[in-house]
């Protein structure tokens, strides 16, 4: 599909008028009679009906003033690429993704899938686990394409990233254990997001009925928590509770954190926030629907009401709002595993 195609198939509107595809295609004709030819072919392959009402101009060779846009005469050619390389592709690469998708991001995606597709037929699917890095040079040549280049993204979309055995690259989890609890069949984990809080809770750590107190380090938790497993390997159930700062930014980051590793808001905290004093000063935050959406049921209606009044003024509850002997003293005497939810 060329770039003229391109722009017609991401075009917004069913119609479109003669000065919008002049201002489309600014980029690519440099002459009225390119401009025209282009034109008067998408015509005749019926991706630019004529709108008769509007009429045609003077010029030679004649234009509509306004065209209704056919994008599936186009994509039923884009289709028919995407099943000649499904053809011709190792049949675990899945282009299922890419036939509701922009043609434009197949064309930028395409490089990189024969690659894939070269070393999935030269070699085909790893067995030994290796770090982001070295699967991502192995795979395309580039060793930063899967953590920072859309690598990941691109092969959870065809749906080989589980089966390439790639560790991913991260910080290490920071976290203390109580050895009390090491040999338990069900072991609870409390993450905290700020420093502070971890250091106001460690040391009664082994008086708590948590097998881990683990530092979140604010948004580094969404990455590390994949360490779990590896710097943690007990065979057990695991159960994690999370407690941030209550704002916009605090939520976004449980909500991340929540998408990847199951972890429930660590109710006794929050709602001993709830009691305090709103903090002045996060205004410059943004909503996050879904976060919120997430998260709020958790808590009862009117706590829902008073942190949505709370968040919506510009107010915060930050973890630091509980002091120390406050923090201990809920952490110690909480009925955690009756809190724990089966479900998130």
């Amino acid at each position: 599909m060329d770039e003229a195609a391109k722009r017609i198939v991401m075009f917004p509107k069913m119609t479109i008028n003669l000065e919008e595809l002049e201002q489309l295609f600014t980029p690519i004709y440099d002459s009225y009679a390119d401009f025209a030819d282009a034109l008067r072919k998408f015509e005749n392959e019926d991706v630019l009906v004529m709108i008769r009402a509007a009429g045609r101009t003077d010029r030679t060779p004649s234009l509509a003033y306004r065209y209704r846009i056919n994008k599936n005469a186009l994509k039923s050619d884009y289709h028919k690429e995407l099943q000649h390389y499904r053809a011709r592709m190792h049949k675990a690469i899945s282009l299922d993704g890419y036939y509701r998708g922009d043609p434009g991001l197949w064309e930028k995606d395409l490089p990189y899938l024969l690659k894939i597709d070269h070393y999935l037929k030269a070699h085909g699917f790893p067995e030994d686990q290796v770090p982001a890095p070295e699967r991502s040079f192995e795979l395309v040549e580039d060793e930063k394409w899967i953590d920072e280049n859309g690598g990941k993204e691109l092969l959870e979309k065809i749906n080989l990233y589980p089966r390439l055995n790639i560790i991913p690259v991260s910080d290490p989890l920071m976290f203390a254990i109580n050895p009390q609890l090491i040999n338990e069949s069900e072991h609870i984990h409390l993450i905290v997001e700020n420093k502070t809080t971890y250091q106001g809770l460690l040391p009664v750590l082994k008086e708590t009925s948590f097998a881990t107190l683990i530092y979140g380090c604010g948004k580094a938790i969404v990455k590390s928590i994949d360490q779990f497993a590896m710097q943690y390997p007990i065979k057990a159930v695991h159960h994690f509770f999370y407690f941030g700062d209550l704002d916009w930014e605090g939520l976004s980051i449980w909500y991340s954190l929540n998408r990847r590793q199951a972890a429930q808001p660590a109710l006794p905290f929050y709602q001993a926030c709830l009691r305090k004093e709103a903090a002045v000063g996060k205004a410059y935050q943004h909503l996050r629907n879904a976060a919120a959406d997430a998260f709020f049921p958790f808590f009862s209606e009117g706590q829902i009401r008073q942190m949505r009044t709370a968040l919506h003024e510009g107010n915060y509850y930050p973890q630091e709002i509980l002091k120390t002997k406050e923090l201990q003293q809920i952490w110690r005497n909480s009925d955690w595993k009756n809190l724990i939810c089966t479900k998130l």
